[in-house]
């Protein structure tokens, strides 16, 4: 692979790393791929340039192809820049059938893009995934970190509305449930 920049952990983040590396046993250290991307992937900002690809490769003594085959494969990695705002809709079934699809629609009705878009000030990157695994508060939407949970198109609205007015917003469920407890009526 040709690197663009140069990519290499922070010192913080090479200490994190080699404390996951040894956690597996001699041989294994390719084990520890997937938390080495995740590491590399918040260091560069959401996203792992070909350099963080190609470093965490050699980190772990791997070919860089194999690196790119995982982070390609799952969703939680980004190959290009995503907004300061990555929001990730859920639309496996408990959520689809409590609304997904009108958070999805909410979405790129309030921000102006379509699935896999970047907003032209780069704050907002709108994706669909599959089960963010709190499928009892459905539907659910990640932002960033942050799962928001039994949520109605109002709710999505004034959360977007208060990150584009760069307030913060409270996450988890919209409606006061604790975890899963049932709805109360």
């Amino acid at each position: 692979m040709i690197t663009e920049e140069k990519f290499d952990f922070t010192p913080e983040n090479k200490a994190r790393a080699q404390k996951i590396i040894a956690r597996y046993p001699e041989g294994r250290q390719a084990s520890a791929v997937i938390p080495l991307l995740d590491i590399a992937q918040r260091q560069a900002g959401g996203y792992l340039p070909r350099s963080a690809i190609e470093h965490v490769a050699h980190v772990l003594s791997m070919a860089e192809i194999r690196v790119y085959e995982v982070a390609s494969f799952y969703s939680m990695f980004n190959l290009k820049p995503v907004g300061k705002h990555f929001i990730q809709v859920c639309r496996t079934t408990p959520c689809w059938l409590r609304g997904s699809d009108q958070m999805t629609e909410t979405c790129k009705r309030k921000l102006g893009v379509s699935l896999k878009e970047t907003t032209p000030d780069k704050q907002f990157t709108l994706v669909e995934v599959e089960c963010l695994g709190a499928c009892a508060n459905a539907p659910v939407v990640q932002i960033n970190n942050d799962f928001y949970e039994d949520l109605s198109v109002e709710q999505l609205e004034k959360i977007l509305d208060d990150l584009k007015a760069g307030k913060k917003t409270p996450y988890g469920s919209q409606i006061g449930r604790k975890g899963a407890e049932p709805v109360k009526v």
